[in-house]
């Protein structure tokens, strides 16, 4: 990645030549001393160096790495913890993290671990030899050198004898690789603590899951401090060792001696050469079905990737740096170079639903792309902006989002046909944040905020012509009416300050009607596909109850309705409106009233308030979609349930290799569903049955970790349309999604 402009040409005598990565806490540079040695030299941001408490921890982690040496480890070349902004240089290292390249090429085979943990044994031996607790040792901290692992970042590790940052009470580390210990009483933890990770690390690496994965990391935790590990997928032999390393207590793990000599007994030699790569269907592939390079090797029958039809790839062996920490490697992570990969054919022209327009092919673009009208060039989105939040409409995708000014593109080519700085005509700069309402009547509405030098924040509604871009009106609001929304041909713009809700026609901005809202209240819309609701709470207390404001359209009047707190709207069934309430909290457990869990399904009729529930047969969380008397939940994991919204039992669950996804699409009449990641991986669902249909590789071409707003999977004439987090747009068609996306 090209340095920036305002980056440093150099740091503590090193000239920086690219940029590895950037986070919340830093930037990670590659270096060249002036013999020219290559390292990776970590530079901590300026709000951070002012702060005490982070100053020494990364004083602690410099003296941390510098006391460990050894073959699986890698030393600090130079640092200066005391320095206006401190820094650290590492050993440069060619190879990708263990984490992506099970990201990429799924689950290692039995056959191939031995290498692996071995030398995770040895690099664990060297780090407790020299007085060090890892502490966070997981698939991102090790990096897939060529002659063995490598185990790096060293953030929060603790010399064994020194505790004093631990003592008020902090948990750090990484829930699903967290050991009992550290979740309970941060200042007992000492080398056991890394047998535990170490053998949660192993278990998803042959799986692909870690052995307490679940939809949130608070349950996570939980079930690391109170339920049994989960080995499914584990040989037998092997599944033992792993469970004594999973051990409760501390004291009934065995040591590291113990261990390497019994990874040395069960785990086989690496075979000369894998299996051959195997379609869906068990048949062997054929590379040139997909024009890929070469194949990749077949997932064995129990593991969790089993349903996944595998595609010949050229795994790009990215470059991470030693020392690289948790939080820093949250910055951008390379995915396939050309975006490209396939998938074998999916289960039929069923998947697609609607047949494609003749001629159409895929494409892939982004955001920040060139315009054929209005400025030439978008803001290349940095890690930790929120992205683009996209509709499609009449054959077109319109997109907005933080940095992101509103864009249209075509639907067929994925040419970027206009881009517009929004009003006034403002320089773009990363302070300039747009939010995008919808798409109706020909019409693209946003809210623009900006901040004039010297003045005050301005938001505002700006209405632009779909064909042209150009602005058809706009109308300052009130900063207290942030929830500003659109319901069908209308736009509505609540005035918290003046008790109001303003109903506005998206073409003309033309007044249709006003109503008063409730005084004292918070009032924000619900589902914006359900009708024209507002759900107000009291503004300074806590709601007992939820208001459920359901507005006529055509004048404004009124119907109050009541729900309780703690509930989320997520669509409609026999028309009705659905909603679901949380689970009661338990210890270790938060529940949120977007995510779940979830305990039961609520029914309100619409005109009269009158309600029915449905227990659901378990708490149930993720990302609650609804269509056609279905609830499917997705889980941060990847993992797919799906509900019967007249019983409340599951249906069916299916785990897929997506991380952190948004929630579902369901594809009209087609009886499928789809979902993609922040990374720009698709995945298709039989919506009956859960059968895994097909599953792409990343297209993204690096991860936005950091932003809010889910990836999306958008329907237009039969394809899809995906969006991620980092700015990438592409199509796919579902029922070919191995066909390689041209560039729009």
């Amino acid at each position: 990645m090209p340095l920036h402009k305002d980056d440093p040409k150099s740091v503590g005598g090193y000239k920086l030549v690219d940029r590895l990565g950037s986070g919340g806490m830093g930037i990670v540079y590659r270096g060249r001393s002036r013999s020219g040695r290559e390292v990776a030299v970590k530079v901590v941001h300026a709000q951070y160096a002012e702060d005490p408490v982070f100053r020494t921890r990364f004083r602690q982690e410099i003296e941390a790495v510098r006391k460990v040496s050894g073959a699986f480890t890698a030393p600090v070349v130079d640092a200066d913890p005391d320095a206006a902004r401190p820094w650290m240089a590492t050993q440069y290292v060619p190879g990708r993290s263990l984490a992506d390249r099970i990201s990429e090429l799924g689950p290692l085979r039995e056959t191939e671990l031995r290498r692996l943990a071995l030398g995770l044994v040895e690099a664990l031996r060297d780090i407790h030899r020299a007085g060090v607790v890892h502490r966070d040792l997981k698939p991102a901290n090790v990096l897939m050198a060529g002659d063995g692992p490598r185990v790096i970042d060293f953030g929060i590790s603790r010399a064994a004898e020194n505790n004093s940052l631990t003592e008020t009470g902090q948990m750090i580390g990484t829930p699903p690789f967290m050991s009992p210990e550290q979740l309970t009483d941060a200042r007992t933890v000492g080398p056991p603590s890394d047998i535990f990770a170490l053998g949660a690390l192993l278990v998803y690496t042959l799986t692909g899951r870690g052995p307490f994965d679940a939809d949130s990391p608070y349950l996570t935790a939980y079930q690391v401090v109170h339920d049994e590990p989960v080995l499914d997928g584990v040989g037998e032999e092997l599944r033992a060792v792993l469970k004594r390393c999973l051990a409760k207590e501390a004291a009934d793990r065995p040591g590291l001696d113990e261990v390497a000599r019994e990874f040395a007994r069960v785990l086989p030699e690496e075979a000369a050469e894998g299996p051959p790569t195997v379609t869906s269907r068990g048949e062997p592939a054929d590379p040139s079905d997909t024009g890929a390079p070469g194949p990749e090797p077949a997932t064995s029958p129990g593991r969790r990737h089993r349903l996944r039809p595998l595609w010949a790839v050229t795994a790009a062996i990215g470059v991470l740096a030693v020392g690289l920490t948790a939080y820093l490697l949250s910055g951008p992570g390379r995915a396939d170079s050309d975006g490209g990969g396939g998938t074998v054919q999916a289960e039929g022209a069923a998947a697609r639903g609607t047949e494609l327009p003749t001629g159409w092919q895929p494409w892939r673009t982004t955001v920040y792309a060139s315009a054929e009208h209005g400025p030439k060039k978008g803001i290349t989105l940095l890690d930790g902006d929120d992205g683009p939040e996209c509709q499609t409409y009449e054959g077109a995708v319109y997109c907005a989002g933080d940095a992101v000014m509103p864009v249209r593109i075509d639907g067929a080519t994925g040419r970027v046909d206009w881009r517009t700085e929004g009003t006034p005509s403002l320089p773009m700069k990363r302070s300039h944040f747009f939010w995008l309402l919808g798409v109706a009547d020909d019409v693209m509405l946003v809210k623009q905020q900006y901040q004039p030098e010297g003045g005050d924040l301005v938001t505002s509604v700006v209405a632009l012509d779909t064909g042209t871009g150009k602005q058809l009106w706009h109308r300052t609001v009130d900063l207290e009416s942030t929830h500003v929304f659109v319901s069908g041909d209308l736009v509505l713009v609540p005035d918290i300050g003046r008790g109001s809700l303003t109903a506005r026609a998206v073409r003309t901005g033309a007044q249709r009607w006003t109503a008063p809202l409730p005084a004292g209240m918070q009032c924000d819309p619900a589902h914006t596909n359900v009708g024209l609701y507002l759900e107000c709470v009291p503004g300074m207390t806590a709601a007992k109850e939820i208001l459920l404001l359901g507005f006529d359209r055509s004048d404004g009047s009124v119907r109050r309705l009541k729900v309780p707190p703690h509930s989320t709207l997520v669509g409609t069934y026999d028309g009705r409106l659905l909603y679901l309430e949380a689970a009661e909290e338990v210890p270790g457990h938060l529940s949120t009233s977007t995510k779940g869990p979830f305990a039961r399904i609520r029914l309100v009729d619409p005109d009269t308030g009158a309600a029915t529930t449905t227990e659901l047969a378990k708490d149930f969380e993720g990302t609650a979609t609804t269509a056609d008397g279905t609830l499917w939940f997705t889980g941060t994991s990847g993992r797919v349930t799906a509900v019967s919204v007249r019983t409340g039992k599951q249906l069916w669950q299916t785990p897929t290799g997506l991380e952190q996804p948004g929630g579902v699409t369901p594809a009209p009449g087609a009886r499928v569903v789809h979902l993609s990641s922040a990374g720009g991986r698709v995945a298709a669902l039989d919506a009956d049955k859960g059968t895994l249909l097909w599953e792409t590789l990343p297209r993204a071409k690096w991860v936005n970790s950091q932003s809010e707003l889910p990836p999306q999977v958008l329907l237009d004439k039969g394809a899809l349309v995906v969006t991620t987090p980092s700015g990438d747009v592409f199509t796919l068609d579902p029922a070919h999604p191995e066909r390689t996306s041209a560039s729009g």
